[in-house]
């Protein structure tokens, strides 16, 4: 009877964690715990209209990323969409205006900047939440994490769409420019934001496959940065009242923009769980890179986010499909989180992206996944030490290991610039003899070929202790390395 009742206690202990809202992990916070299992979050995803454009398959969506593995996407919930063809002809943010569902519902007086009537702030569009929660559901029946970033920096051509602009709402409120619009300046549009956030996370709050994100790129098209600072701060408080009363309580993230310790650099604040960044090294207004962050906020014992690559494919150049793998790659086998590429070839017409370059992108993050999951990577922690030498220049390289049992390393032969937002990959002919320094053992060594998953090489070996020389395969941009001991 005393077995039953354990086994019992266990299966509801079991049930308990599995039921809870993506967190932490509480034995490694660097990654996440999701349905009770370590969890990395990672993706190739749509630019964030999954929701705000009825036009847009998010199903078909779903399903090709499910296909590959992919446990994650983000969205824009209404507060920022774009222009048709902005950035990208088929960019699923810029809706056709009769497409478009954003959270406020309409009146019945004519004059919206896009064509049919004004909104009305104070009431909430039925059809809107109800397309937001099957969109975060059909996403949780297929294992896929929803980061909801609730803004984005407003852009001249942006503002002035928005229902909470003062010529599209039959309030009249909004008279501000669009720098203002992430400020406290303006006491009108914070209690319309407010409204907006405490909305938007009630109606996902039943959901565990969701993570809270304020703002991206806060003050990028000219807002202040010493008064975005404490308007993010500001969000994190309602988002933290909200769910004060409500069942669940879930993670939020906040975008690093600025200097290290400036008014837009949350990484310290206890209440922002997930450091967010962008852009492999360094964006403009000092947005921080994924692989920069790796360099300097891994200390903060929070999940690092590469949330926002260069725009798939048109920022890309040369060989497209290897600048945007072995960016993949260097972050995650270096200790990130969450790793999201910004894919235009997901689009209203084609939203399964079923071309040949996007099943490439496809199987290598799904190669990337199935390696980081081949290690007790909870164990691990950065570290490209143990391999001793043999690296030439022009080459980069990440590592994680837990000391003299298992051992992650990765390396590609690219290129980058001052500022440079990705990689540009430089091909060749290449094989390196690697210097490693191992404990004495026994270990076994696999080489893995990045854009397939396939091992390419093996072997065993006995080691004494100290220096070993390795060979890698013959490979043209990069190839990863599993040591494991046996």
């Amino acid at each position: 009877m005393r077995q039953i009742k354990l086994s019992l206690l266990w299966l509801w202990l079991a049930i308990g964690l599995a039921a809870q809202p993506i967190r932490l992990h509480p034995d490694n916070p660097h990654y996440y715990l999701f349905h009770g299992k370590p969890t990395i979050l990672i993706t190739s995803a749509e630019h964030y209209g999954g929701v705000v454009n009825k036009d847009f398959d998010y199903v078909a969506y779903f399903d090709a990323l499910k296909a590959y593995g992919l446990n994650y996407t983000r969205i824009y919930p209404g507060f920022l969409f774009e222009p048709m063809g902005k950035f990208m002809k088929g960019n699923t943010l810029g809706a056709k205006p009769i497409s478009l569902t954003l959270p406020w519902a309409r009146s019945s007086k004519p004059g919206y900047a896009l064509g049919g009537n004004l909104f009305d702030l104070d009431k909430w569009d039925t059809e809107f939440f109800a397309r937001l929660r099957d969109f975060v559901a059909k996403a949780a029946e297929r294992g896929i994490v929803v980061e909801i970033c609730f803004y984005n920096a407003q852009y001249g051509d942006t503002w002035p769409m928005s229902p909470l602009y003062y010529e599209n709402n039959i309030q009249g409120e909004g008279r501000c420019d669009y720098e203002d619009a992430q400020t406290l300046k303006h006491a009108d549009v914070v209690r319309r934001e407010d409204d907006y956030v405490r909305k938007i996370t009630e109606e996902t709050n039943q959901f565990d496959n969701v993570i809270l994100e304020i703002c991206d790129e806060p003050y990028l098209t000219g807002t202040p940065i010493e008064l975005a600072g404490p308007w993010i701060a500001h969000n994190v408080e309602v988002i933290k009242k909200t769910e004060s009363t409500l069942p669940k309580k879930h993670l939020i993230a906040q975008q690093i923009e600025g200097p290290m310790g400036g008014p837009c650099d949350f990484t310290a604040h206890p209440d922002v769980s997930v450091i967010t960044t962008q852009y492999a090294w360094e964006g403009s207004h000092e947005q921080m890179g994924g692989l920069m962050a790796l360099d300097y906020e891994y200390d903060k014992n929070k999940p690092i986010d590469f949330n926002e690559t260069d725009y798939y494919p048109t920022w890309y150049q040369g060989d497209r499909v290897a600048d945007s793998r072995v960016e993949a790659w260097e972050f995650v086998v270096g200790g990130g989180g969450s790793f999201n590429q910004l894919n235009g070839l997901y689009t209203v017409r084609d939203p399964g992206g079923k071309t040949e370059e996007n099943a490439q992108l496809g199987r290598a993050l799904k190669s990337l996944h199935d390696y980081m999951y081949s290690f007790d990577f909870l164990k691990m922690h950065p570290d490209k030490g143990f391999v001793q030498g043999g690296m030439p220049l022009g080459t980069y390289a990440r590592g994680m290991s837990e000391p003299g049992k298992q051992y992650a390393y990765y390396h590609h032969h690219s290129s980058f610039g001052r500022n440079t937002a990705s990689y540009k990959v430089t091909p060749g002919n290449y094989q390196e003899k690697l210097v490693l320094h191992l404990p004495a053992g026994s270990y076994q060594a696999d080489w893995v070929d990045a854009a397939t998953g396939s091992v390419i090489g093996s072997e065993k070996f006995s080691h004494d202790g100290g220096d070993r020389t390795i060979s890698t395969p013959v490979h043209t941009v990069d190839v990863a390395l599993r040591v494991k001991r046996t």
